[in-house]
């Protein structure tokens, strides 16, 4: 199954930059004309948090378990402080980011 976007809105999400930018995408896999690519976490994260739904919060864990050494956990939350500065539901937003911050380090995932 895939999630097709277009431009910079993930759902409700709107990105800083386009994930089509170089350094802000990953290639997942590549046809003779497709290009597949996924989301870099910090964008990823971002999206999740902005829905914040368990499931959503699960799969932000997830990704910090399976990456831990390559995320940057100030920088995933100076990233989504910023997204949220420009949305309507800042608040919501910033607690989600509490919330997964508080579970990181319960879970000793960074530092």
């Amino acid at each position: 199954m895939f999630d097709l976007f277009m431009g910079q809105r993930i759902h409700t999400t709107d990105l800083l930059e386009s994930p089509l930018e170089k350094g802000n995408h990953a290639l997942f896999k590549e046809f003779s004309h497709l290009y597949i690519g996924i989301l870099n976490p910090y964008d990823l994260i971002a999206s999740k948090l902005f829905r914040g739904t368990a499931v959503d919060f699960e799969d932000c864990l997830m990704l910090m378990k399976s990456r831990k050494e390559s995320i940057d956990l100030p920088r995933v939350e100076q990233h989504v402080k910023e997204l949220a500065s420009y949305d309507i539901s800042e608040n919501k937003i910033m607690g989600n980011l509490e919330y997964f911050l508080n579970q990181v380090r319960k879970e000793a995932l960074y530092g």
